[in-house]
């Protein structure tokens, strides 16, 4: 394992030590990470509203949230379903850190995190009051409970974090982005950050918005309607949810006696160019520069949680930058997202989030649903059954529509 620094993480290293989950597979960390080792898929038809006249049916919800078991009567009215999952995720985060804010200085902790889409369902709810009721019936929240930033303002609000704030709005690619921006304010002085994504683009005017990409499955079969790197892809299935995690400076991590779970060790982005460049996509170079980043040589990555895109060019791509990588070596490559949808900015959080657990627990989830794997399919790809194997270190791979790449590099704990 050439290349790879060993040991305890140095002072300044960006170390990760609380998780917050939301997904089709599950509320809490451990519900969804139980369900995604065990393979247990959580897309299925759309419940939350009527979706039989749209061409795409299937999405992967969260199961059995009630926000009201979670956020208080004042806040119900004013917050989008994205906001109060982002919520009561911030809570389990910083109970699994061990982490009080109120214990630090004033401006010693802040939060970043990744939206795609804004509160849509808020939104859309107040739209059609407008239209059908007139202006005096839209509420005062809809100034701000549909914005993009508006998870980073109301985790801030709840847990009175006053350090440097942000948000990122970069599709898929964003989860990565937020973590790096954390990593980031903690090497300028913060002490602790709450990153992460989530997001809930499901009500009717979300998944339109969505269908214009022309990237959604339209078959019903759950079974098949979302297959990366099968010859018979389709496109994706969306999703809700996402993870929002506690990244500290290790240096103040060890000093309060945290457990840490991993280190945010590389990071890259790029952008691709303009197709009429004819010039290759960026993903390559963001792998490339992550790995460079963490000071890590391609043999040392013992798992690629893949962005598995689920369109056969966009699966090419990524299948041929990890060949160019890693040299043809069957890097056990895997996408878990098969089981929750892609969740937009909150699906490369929750892929950090389970790399962690894979390193904790040593076993490799698995990819659903792929019977057919095309020809130029990563040849380590890890399908149907998790795969037991210790995991010190983790690539992830992300791609938001429009030319986004991320690719960050997790290092084991110790």
């Amino acid at each position: 394992m050439s290349g790879q620094r060993h040991g305890a993480a140095a002072p300044d290293d960006a170390v990760i030590t609380g998780l917050g989950v939301a997904a089709a597979t599950g509320l809490g960390t451990e519900e969804h990470w139980n369900a995604t080792v065990k393979g247990a898929s959580g897309i299925g038809p759309i419940r939350r509203h009527d979706a039989s006249g749209y061409p795409c049916r299937l999405a992967g919800e969260v199961p059995g949230f009630d926000p009201a078991d979670h956020l208080s009567g004042r806040l119900l009215p004013q917050t989008d379903r994205m906001t109060q999952l982002a919520l009561a995720a911030s809570d389990w985060a910083l109970a699994d850190a061990g982490l009080d804010p109120a214990t630090l200085d004033e401006y010693g902790m802040g939060v970043v995190t990744a939206s795609a889409s804004g509160g849509f369902e808020f939104a859309q709810k107040e739209l059609q009051s407008l239209w059908s009721k007139g202006p005096r019936h839209v509420t005062a929240y809809q100034s701000f409970a549909w914005f993009y930033a508006v998870n980073s303002g109301q985790i801030s609000i709840r847990h009175g974090l006053r350090g440097p704030s942000g948000v990122l709005v970069t599709g898929q690619a964003g989860g990565l982005d937020a973590l790096a921006h954390a990593r980031r304010q903690l090497r300028a002085g913060a002490s602790a950050m709450l990153t992460g994504g989530m997001e809930a683009p499901l009500s009717p005017w979300g998944l339109v918005s969505q269908l214009t990409s022309g990237r959604l499955s339209t078959r019903d079969e759950p079974g098949r309607a979302y297959v990366p790197f099968d010859s018979a892809a389709c496109g994706h299935v969306p999703g809700e949810g996402g993870a929002l995690l506690v990244m500290e400076r290790a240096e103040a991590a060890r000093a309060r006696g945290a457990r840490v779970l991993g280190t945010f060790a590389g990071y890259c982005a790029t952008f691709d160019p303009a197709p009429e460049t004819g010039r290759p996509p960026g993903l390559r170079r963001a792998i490339q520069g992550a790995l460079d980043d963490a000071g890590t040589e391609p043999d040392a990555i013992d798992v690629v949680f893949a962005d598995a895109a689920g369109v056969r060019a966009l699966d090419t791509a990524e299948a041929e930058a990890l060949e160019a990588v890693f040299g043809g070596r069957p890097v056990p490559v895997t996408a878990p997202k098969t089981m929750t949808g892609r969740l937009a900015s909150g699906g490369a959080a929750l892929d950090v989030a389970s790399a962690l657990l894979a390193m904790r627990d040593a076993v490799v989830p698995p990819t659903l649903h792929v019977t057919t794997p095309a020809a130029d399919a990563p040849a380590g790809l890890v399908r149907d059954t998790a795969r037991p194997m210790p995991v010190r270190s983790a690539l992830i791979v992300a791609r938001g529509h429009g030319g986004f790449n991320a690719a960050a590099v997790l290092r084991a704990a110790g």
